[in-house]
């Protein structure tokens, strides 16, 4: 008995025309496959009708985008016998785009590596190829909504997940009904026929969290994030940020000058609990403008400590910041690996112990807080390390991880009250070390 072309599951998939089609399909189930036929298909009928219809495949890697044209598009056409011309096209700047035309009317399909710059100025309908693991996929759907806002285009989005908090686990989760949703579990696809030898697969793949993620379409936490979702959603509070009390305050500051953010995180404690009262993003400004919103939290808040990135460009910033706030209460923190494992060390125990409060929905800090990845160094011990995206660096983490990591040093933190400003005799505003104490008046 022959194989069918297709399985039952995918000929549901290709019968809903929805606009808003997203497919979370188990590894080798032929998602690609499907997803590229309905795109011909779609332009055939197009052709036939005397008018136009285009595609843009947004692929994670060129060598995926050509795939996808090779095992996918070409070998529909081929099969069905349709006439196409196969060429390589500039698509941007640095990006070369595979595209086949189609017909006379000026029809195409192409397949294209995506980046949030390469998803803009497009007219087309899209094709989201294993969406959930492009890089930094939050800016590319920002970027690429916009050109399928026309009512007669369509968005495919199709996937296997890859852990929760990322655009595609908001698609598939989202209760608000725009995407018609697709799920093919590997039991799924069996049971439509698709000739897998199940348990042969779960002993060779050996690994039961990689198994539920890529062949039963749950998500979950990757085993190296050093901050699982888990751990984030338990500490976020809708009371977060809240007033500011008047209790001591933890400031962390991770320093950029250009490309990463400089972020401020301010800790309030609140009986054993810090509370994230303020965090400030600052991205291609000046150190003068950064040491200025410095000056402005320690202004603000009853700073007991603050622990700032000195390394590398950092140096200059954090000895300004020690000249006008003082060396007691400000810490210059050089990131060594030993360093930012204790840091990262101290921001997790505190996580762990329901001590810290972070707000609801801030996908830029859950994705940044999950960013961070534990992996082993040449010796063995654990190292730290985040992937590099338009979002910066990990750099609210790090931010978080020095405010944590003041707080846990606060036995050694200069006393507030010690540093408290007075006003001189002769007028000025000064802190409490600069003047000799018989020129001091009390406010």
């Amino acid at each position: 008995m022959s194989q069918p072309i297709l399985y039952p599951y995918q000929r549901r998939y290709l019968a809903d025309s929805a606009r808003f089609k997203a497919g979370m399909w188990s590894r080798q189930t032929g998602k690609t496959f499907t997803t590229t036929l309905e795109a011909v298909l779609d332009v055939l009928e197009a052709e036939a009708e005397g008018r136009a219809s285009r595609w843009t495949i947004l692929s994670v890697s060129r060598d995926r985008a050509l795939d996808a044209m090779d095992n996918g598009v070409k070998l529909h056409l081929r099969a069905i016998g349709a006439a196409f011309e196969a060429m390589d096209v500039p698509f941007a700047a640095d990006e070369l785009a595979h595209m086949v035309r189609i017909g006379s009317r000026g029809s195409y399909i192409r397949a294209v590596a995506s980046k949030p710059s390469t998803a803009r100025g497009m007219s087309d309908n899209l094709i989201l190829d294993e969406f959930a693991h492009h890089q930094d996929n939050r800016a590319i759907w920002t970027a690429l909504l916009p050109v399928v806002s026309r009512p007669d285009l369509k968005l495919r989005v199709i996937s296997t997940p890859n852990g929760r908090g990322d655009k595609f686990y908001e698609i598939m989760t989202s209760p608000d009904g725009l995407f018609s949703r697709h799920v093919v579990t590997i039991y799924d696809a069996v049971a439509d026929g698709l000739p897998r030898n199940i348990e042969e697969l779960r002993r060779a793949m050996a690994d039961p969290i990689a198994w539920a993620q890529e062949f039963e379409c749950q998500f979950v936490d990757e085993a190296t994030a050093w901050l699982p979702y888990e751990l984030i959603d338990a500490c976020e509070d809708a009371a977060c940020p809240g007033e500011y009390q008047g209790g001591p305050v933890y400031v962390g500051m991770d320093f950029a000058a250009r490309g990463d953010l400089t972020v401020i995180a301010v800790l309030e404690q609140v009986g054993d609990v810090l509370w994230l009262r303020e965090l400030l993003e600052l991205r291609a400004k000046s150190f003068a403008v950064q040491l200025a919103e410095l000056d402005r939290v320690m202004r603000k808040y009853r700073v007991i400590r603050a622990a700032l990135d000195q390394t590398g460009l950092g140096e200059m910033p954090v000895q300004e910041a020690q000249r006008r706030h003082g060396a007691y209460r400000v810490e210059g923190v050089l990131f060594s690996p030993a360093r930012k494992l204790d840091m990262a060390t101290a921001l997790k125990e505190r996580m762990e112990d329901r001590r810290l409060r972070l707000p609801v929905g801030n996908a830029a800090l859950r994705a940044d807080l999950h960013s961070v990845q534990r992996v082993a160094g040449p010796n063995g011990a654990p190292r730290l390390v985040a992937e590099r995206t338009e979002a910066g660096h990990a750099d609210r983490f790090w931010a978080l991880a020095l405010a944590a990591s003041a707080a846990a040093g606060e036995r050694l933190a200069y006393g507030y009250e010690a540093v408290a400003r007075r006003r001189w005799a002769g007028g000025l505003d000064v802190g409490a070390d600069d003047l000799p104490r018989d020129k001091w008046e009390g406010y």
